[in-house]
């Protein structure tokens, strides 16, 4: 059965994709006949072209995604490559962890209640040192120019890049980092020159994942991204939700022409890795040694300790804006307390939120079940995992969404499969799947094996060494990777939304559809919400271990490998 795994995930992660994408295609020439629809040609992308401020449109999208992922990037290897080994490390080390579980959408809304004109940071210093008495005119969330949901998206891709480079970090020779200081450079640059070349290699894939999503986010532009025009995603999401027919085929081509954005700002990507590599190359050869690097060290520290800090922040307004009865501006703290908005909004959250937690337990669990099979069945074929089957996994995260969810909402339309709860949880796993994986495999592959050959000797069979050794042993891990592919599924907006076709809602979608009206307690209180949902099953994956290795130390430390 072990050997028909391959085939499965080969059609959960390709399958819906290529069916997507050739739907939506179909649909860009004119032919849906759900829509009786049946005309060839290009009509649709040029009524995308005609649109007033889509090259802005465009221009926002590919910018911010470019830019986005370099600074995500720059600030956590500048940060490794200064402070590693240090208390600092540590520190700031457990801190992020907690940011990871944090969704997209949270971190958007606790942002927007930081820097808003009539947020928390104003009022910090109001009116003592601005004078204000009532909010400023300032445009500072939904710039036209796109800088708040740049930051939005650098606060929260921080986390994920800083976790992927400490997972490639054992697997490349740190100690050059200490040859190259030996030799007389700088601690970053000789971090840089040395270590970071081969951890790149290993974190590519996530980066471009990083970029694919920047491109083409949804969640966070609808929060703090511009509104007139928005990024293309979000008008993409617009005609697709508009009940003339036509915007909606003007919609499958505008998905399109988001793929071929984000391709675009991939290309772009490339060349910025030339000229670094180019550049870097040369100031090796001519010798330079990088030692003074404080202010880079200093910089790099400040940076990553300021978006931990606005994430947190963002969660504890969150958390008061929930209890929130009158806050006047320029009051520090609410003028007064009420649960009155939790007492009115009760039998909402409890339907949106248990449908969203049974959704995410769903995906998450068959994922998980996928991903240990797709593990067994590379060990005990000793399988290789080859370059090619890397990017197939990876395939979900550097497709945009909108590229394929829609034509995917097309042809579930077509089969009557529209709005199940079935079909959001099977394309919720789409995405699931790629994150519990990369999680669990590391720590899968790591694992010695000389304990199961032992256990083999002893006369246990194959199936059983796999129940009672390798996957109790391996109990933390596994519950990490549970953890982390229910949080991606809490957090996925686009798929609920339109595989849903608006009668699955969740506790996502409904915090985003309140960011419209701009009700700052209901927002914290969905917003709370769906950052509580997945931080509870984090903490149950971690003290589950402890738990039930209470009495093996080394076990409840981390598990073997």
């Amino acid at each position: 059965m072990l050997r028909l795994i391959p085939l499965a995930v080969v059609l959960l992660l390709l399958a819906p994709i290529a069916a997507g994408t050739a739907s939506i295609l179909l649909a860009a020439l004119g032919w849906a006949p759900e829509f009786d629809a049946k005309t060839i040609g290009l009509d649709m992308f040029a009524a995308v072209f005609k649109a007033p401020g889509i090259w802005h449109s465009v221009w926002l999208s590919y910018w911010v995604g470019l830019i986005a992922a370099a600074v995500s990037l720059g600030i956590v290897i500048l940060f490794i490559a200064a402070f590693i080994d240090t208390r600092g490390f540590r520190l700031i080390s457990a801190a992020i962890k907690p940011v990871l579980a944090v969704p997209h959408a949270a971190a958007a809304f606790g942002l927007l209640f930081l820097i808003a004109p009539s947020g928390f940071l104003v009022r910090l210093v109001s009116p003592d040192l601005t004078g204000f008495v009532r909010p400023p005119d300032w445009l500072i969330v939904n710039d036209p120019g796109g800088y708040a949901m740049l930051g939005g998206l650098v606060i929260k891709e921080i986390p994920f890049l800083f976790f992927v480079t400490m997972a490639a970090l054992p697997q490349t020779e740190a100690r050059r980092a200490e040859i190259a200081g030996a030799l007389g450079y700088g601690r970053v640059w000789g971090w840089l020159i040395s270590v970071f070349p081969a951890i790149y290699k290993q974190i590519r894939l996530p980066v471009f994942a990083v970029i694919a999503f920047a491109t083409s986010t949804i969640d966070v532009a609808l929060v703090l991204g511009p509104v007139n025009p928005p990024p293309l995603a979000v008008r993409v999401l617009q005609w697709m939700n508009d009940p003339d027919v036509n915007l909606r085929l003007t919609a499958a081509a505008g998905a399109l022409v988001q793929l071929g954005v984000t391709l675009a700002t991939l290309a772009s990507w490339f060349a910025l890795e030339n000229l670094v590599t180019l550049i870097a190359r040369m100031a090796a050869m001519r010798g330079w040694r990088g030692k003074k690097d404080h202010i880079t060290a200093l910089l790099a520290g400040a940076s990553i300790t300021l978006s931990v800090g606005l994430v947190l922040a963002g969660i504890a307004l969150l958390f008061i804006w929930s209890f929130t009865g009158m806050w006047r501006f320029p009051h520090l703290l609410p003028d007064s307390w009420t649960t009155a908005s939790w007492s009115a909004q009760g039998a909402n959250i409890f339907e949106t939120g248990s449908r969203a937690f049974v959704i995410a337990l769903a995906a998450a669990s068959l994922s998980l079940v996928l991903v240990l099979a797709s593990l067994e069945n590379e060990y005990r074929g000793d399988i290789k995992i080859s370059d090619l089957t890397w990017w197939m996994i990876y395939i979900p995260l550097l497709v945009p969404q909108i590229a394929f969810i829609g034509g995917l909402s097309f042809l579930f339309l077509r089969l009557g499969l529209d709005g199940t709860l079935w079909a959001v949880v099977l394309v919720h796993m789409v995405f699931v799947y790629p994150y519990v994986y990369l999680t669990l495999a590391d720590p899968w592959n790591a694992f010695d094996t000389r304990i199961l050959a032992v256990a083999r000797t002893l006369g246990k069979n194959v199936n059983n060494v796999f129940w009672t050794i390798r996957l109790p042993m391996l109990l933390r891990p596994v519950l990490a990777a549970f953890a982390l592919g229910f949080a991606v599924s809490i957090a996925q907006y686009l798929p609920t939304l339109l595989i849903g076709a608006g009668r699955q809602p969740t506790i996502t979608t409904e915090a985003l559809a309140l960011a419209a009206g701009g009700n700052r307690r209901l927002i914290g209180i969905y917003a709370l919400i769906q950052t509580l949902m997945p931080f509870v099953i984090f903490a149950l994956a971690s003290l589950i271990p402890r738990f039930v290795w209470r009495e093996r130390r080394a076990l409840q430390a981390g598990g073997r490998g």
